[in-house]
Parts: structure tokens; C-alpha cells; sequence
């Protein structure tokens, strides 16, 4: 998505310059103010934690994050432990049984 001068990938060292100016003409001033906008993995975090929450399998989260399954499960916990009612009623479905 970012390329350095030469064509080549961004290092990670300098990263946070690119995302600065990217973010300086892409975003609003508003935009630019809100907590999002100030590191890239703000933005990362919130997405993989809207996922979670909205039902994503880990695996398929962790993958699109380029987490490994364990380091999502312990990054993102929290938007893992309510999962219970949601897996219960696929299983439920699965079997043919109502929830």
C-alpha cells in the first residue's frame, strides 16, 4: 500500500512517517484529530476488535491481522469470552436443533 521513494516497501522503522504524511493528506482536520488517525495500529486493533465482536472466526481474524491465532487470543480476549451463545446456536443449527 506505501511505497518508499525507490518503489520498494516501507521499512518498519520508518512507517510511522509515512503514515503521518498519508494520513496529513488523505484525512480532515477532524479526522486528523481523532485517536484513530494518531497510530496505525489503533486503527489495526479497533478493526480486528470489530471483527471479533461482530462474529469473525479467530482464525480467519488472525490471518487477515497477520496474527498468529495466539497472539490474537491474547491480544483480544475480551472480544473472544462471549462467543459462547453464538457457537452454541451454530452447533444447535448444525444439528438441526433449534437454539
Amino acid at each position: 500500500m506505501f511505497q518508499a521513494v525507490r518503489g520498494k516497501l516501507v521499512q518498519d522503522t520508518g512507517f510511522g512517517e509515512v503514515w503521518a504524511e498519508a494520513c496529513s493528506q488523505a484525512l480532515t482536520p477532524s479526522e486528523r484529530e481523532s485517536v484513530l488517525a494518531k497510530r496505525l495500529r489503533d486503527l489495526r486493533h479497533a478493526t480486528v476488535s470489530t471483527w471479533l465482536s461482530s462474529g469473525a472466526e479467530p482464525q480467519l481474524a488472525a490471518e487477515r491481522a497477520g496474527h498468529s491465532v495466539t497472539v490474537l487470543s491474547r491480544v483480544y480476549a475480551k472480544f473472544l469470552k462471549d462467543g459462547d451463545e453464538a457457537a452454541n446456536a451454530k452447533i444447535s443449527a448444525r444439528l438441526g436443533q433449534s437454539a
